[in-house]
């Protein structure tokens, strides 16, 4: 059987390109494209490829060949992905230089570098090829020869080939993945940077034999990826099914993430159904598990330096901070995480032990970060061994065994299969070493002591005497100050700080600059630390006893431990008599109502990161916290952006925390009228389908750039936003909600992609509405969007 089928496959191995190009619309020397709003472009003769330049923002240019027949024009090669073309750029074709792509001003941005080689025309092969050949129709320089991230069929690779993944997946500069047929003939996975050796691969083909000359990566026309020697043996087969591309389109890519996939595309007319994987591959997508597949000495691992990657339920990678580190780069969740917090001090005699903590992270290690073990301990050793040493970040402990690490932490990894525990050590006080509020107390506190040890040293009595006087003081001080405040109970691990209500009127120079208001409270900015001036929001609440109580607490509690990305992080309080206070990270971008309903419309992509932030920091509210949070309150307003224009969720004011194992629960109606669930009016159950349900409303308002209800619509069928869409959805007319945006026009798949999730979003039946993890991956194209039911006409009545 074996041999059958090696049989079959070297049947369908395509022959070598032939040195006679195809000359059906053939470009002529002087052809150029210019890079503008009218997307002007070279097409195959079948019109399923397209070379030409794709807007990547208001001014910026891709010189790119993409899938012209597919809604998301689909990109499979670049050319200036790390410089982008200003408005205006043109790519010319010359006898001399080949494809030349310069500024408005003449200056080059990118060649393909053929000085002197006799260039007589360029074609667009219906392959996705783009050729230069010469006059007696030899190919001189062509884009399968110079792969960018994608592969596609017939294309063949030989030794010493690369493929790159691009950094993000809007931003196709070169990434930290690189896929490369060494010119030992062993096909390797490596993440960057260089230099580089065989024991860094996280993947291999095993294939390095001699002679050393003739491999080649094959990709042919039956959807097979697989690596041949000099005689055509095959040696290694990446992908093992078979789909005809005469009914697909094809693409083998190795993603941001650093997994090599493959996906296919129906060619039928009107197909929404997307990319899909198409195949089955011997050990799964390449590697099966990237987060435990990188076990380089050095190097940043799948995330980078201080970060952990999980694998989610779509097989795909996700890279999180550890409690007490932010990402390095709000834009790039894959670029790393730094403390937030100051380390502990090596220096004098006397280590800060006591203003440390350790936070349990099961399952969690960086296995190569370790400079010192133990053996035969208990957790208790390890955590006390780790708080003592000031080099150690992290203790990791297992069967009896200490393992102290220190940063930058590298290869880091959540794995159920592991076992095992990371204690993170997080600082108590984690926005400065020198809080001028303990220093303030500790002076307060002993200044009696102190100033009678100096007036009086020379007598022991009556020292011994003062020092019981002022202890006396003190306590009698502190019962008083008890009395006045009923402190929440917190984990000190949490890593927020305690405020005195003195030093939040010094920080917002006593309330002097309004952020927001809102039912509960009014926010105010405020500074800490005269040297390093860390902007903050300090949330006031409003004098309404038993709720502000309730809302404080809820807050508190329900933020307090939560560490993600796409929530606002708390970093302190105050409970001080009838002073309830919370001090937030400043966002100064303001609320995503705001940026959205305001007088420019915001950037397409841009308001695709939004939406795919909030639905992830959700699903993290939803599934991954200690206790489940229901948000309960999902609107633009409590959606904020700092200053990269990454979205954090925030007030959680009327947050409602479920206890474990425990998925819904009954309350009164908490929210904002327009994006109340319907159980919520009708004496149901309330679960996190309600933030479903809200976040339906929200991702509409994030497609069409407008408001949930607009009374002054210019027709009557648009003043209700859900019926509008809807009514655009079900008549095949999507591209109206964006008529107006050409960015969103020109990427009409995801926009569909995302109305069909929305749909489902705000159905009326909680038990049809996917979960928060569900969607996440209906937006990131991970999972496909089947057709939604029609939202009950109950949603334009409430």
């Amino acid at each position: 059987m074996a041999s059958v089928m090696l049989g079959i496959l070297l049947i369908l191995v395509p022959l070598p390109l032939s040195a006679g190009a195809q000359t059906s619309g053939n470009l002529t020397l002087g052809s150029s494209l210019t890079a503008n709003d009218k997307n002007s472009s070279w097409l195959s003769p079948s019109g399923e490829f397209a070379f030409g330049f794709r807007k990547m923002g208001r001014e910026a240019h891709l010189l790119a060949i993409w899938f012209e027949k597919i809604e998301d024009k689909t990109i499979v090669w670049s050319a200036n992905g790390g410089n982008l073309a200003p408005e205006g750029s043109t790519v010319r074709l010359t006898a001399d230089n080949g494809l030349v792509l310069a500024d408005p001003k003449g200056r080059e941005l990118w060649s393909s570098s053929l000085i002197g080689t006799g260039v007589a025309y360029a074609a667009m092969l219906n392959t996705g090829n783009f050729i230069l050949a010469s006059t007696n129709h030899v190919n001189l320089w062509d884009t399968f020869s110079q792969p960018t991230d994608t592969v596609l069929p017939t294309q063949q690779l030989g030794q010493g080939s690369k493929v790159n993944a691009r950094y993000s997946e809007m931003n196709y500069s070169a990434g930290r993945f690189l896929f490369t047929l060494q010119t030992d003939g062993n096909l390797v996975l490596y993440a960057t940077p260089t230099p580089l050796k065989p024991s860094d691969a996280y993947w291999a083909s095993a294939t390095a034999s001699t002679p050393r000359i003739g491999f080649q990566l094959i990709f042919n026309q039956s959807g097979q990826v697989y690596l041949t020697n000099s005689t055509g043996t095959v040696l290694n087969i990446v992908t093992s099914g078979t789909v005809p591309t005469s009914k697909f389109y094809q693409r083998a890519i190795l993603e941001y993430d650093g997994v090599f996939r493959q996906y296919v595309h129906p060619k039928t007319a009107n197909s929404t159904s997307g990319w899909a994987m198409g195949w089955t591959m011997v050990s799964s997508p390449v590697p099966s598990n990237i987060c435990t597949s990188i076990e380089r000495t050095a190097g940043t691992g799948a995330c980078g330096f201080n970060s952990y990657c999980t694998l989610g339920d779509d097989q795909r990678p996700r890279c999180q901070c550890p409690p007490g580190y932010t990402l390095l780069d709000s834009t790039n969740e894959m670029n790393g995480c730094r403390q937030n917090f100051v380390s502990q001090s090596c220096e004098g005699s006397r280590p800060e032990n006591d203003q440390f903590a350790l936070r349990d992270m099961p399952n969690t290690d960086w296995p190569q970060s370790g400079y010192d073990i133990s053996s035969q301990q208990t957790e208790d050793w390890c955590r006390e061994a780790c708080l003592a040493d000031c080099f150690c970040a992290v203790a990791f402990f297992k069967d009896g065994n200490c393992w102290k690490k220190k940063i930058p932490l590298f290869n880091g990894r959540m794995d159920t299969s592991g076992g095992g525990k990371s204690l993170m050590k997080v600082r108590i006080d984690n926005l400065t070493s020198t809080s001028t509020g303990n220093g303030q107390k500790k002076s307060k506190n002993s200044t009696l002591v102190i100033i009678g040890s100096v007036l009086l040293s020379s007598s022991m009595f009556l020292n011994l005497l003062l020092f019981l006087i002022s202890y006396l003081v003190y306590k009698s001080f502190r019962s008083k100050v008890s009395k006045l405040s009923r402190p929440v109970q917190m984990n000190q691990a949490t890593g927020t700080q305690t405020f005195t209500y003195q030093e939040l009127q010094q920080a917002t120079d006593g309330c002097k600059e309004e952020l927001g208001r809102g039912a509960f409270g009014t926010v105010y900015k405020g500074v800490l630390g005269f040297e390093h001036r860390n902007f903050v929001a300090v949330k006031a609440l409003a004098t309404r006893t038993g709720e502000r109580e309730k809302e404080f607490e809820r807050e508190v509690s329900a933020i307090g431990q939560a560490n993600h990305k796409n929530l606002v992080q708390l970093l302190g309080f105050c409970n001080e008599g009838q002073n309830r206070l919370l001090v937030y990270e400043f966002m100064s971008n303001g609320s995503l109502a705001d940026f959205l309903f305001g007088s420019s419309r915001p950037s397409w992509y841009k308001r695709v990161e939004i939406a795919c932030g909030v639905a992830r920091g959700l699903s993290y509210l939803h599934d991954d916290c200690t206790r489940h949070i229901i948000h309960c309150d999902i609107k633009p307003q409590n959606i904020l952006l700092d200053g990269s224009l990454v979205a954090k969720i925030s007030d959680f004011g009327l947050a409602k925390l479920l206890m474990a194992n425990q998925t819904q629960t009954t309350t009164g109606v908490r929210g904002t009228r327009g994006y109340l669930a319907p159980e919520w009016f009708r004496n149901m159950p309330i679960s996190g389908k309600v933030d479903v349900y809200s976040f339906g409303i929200l991702l509409l308002e994030l497609i069409c750039c407008r408001k949930n209800y607009e009374p002054e619509a210019e027709t009557e069928a648009q003043v209700v936003l859900v019926d509008w869409v809807y009514n655009c959805y079900h008549d095949g007319n999507i591209i109206v909600l964006v008529e107006s945006d050409e960015e969103a026009s020109s990427d009409i798949r995801r926009v569909r992609r995302f109305v069909m999730t929305a749909l489902w979003c705000i159905q009326e039946e909680p038990a049809l509405r996917p979960t928060m993890k569900k969607i996440t991956q209906m937006l990131e194209g991970a999972v496909e969007v089947s057709v939604p039911p029609d939202p009950s006409s109950f949603i334009s009545a409430i």
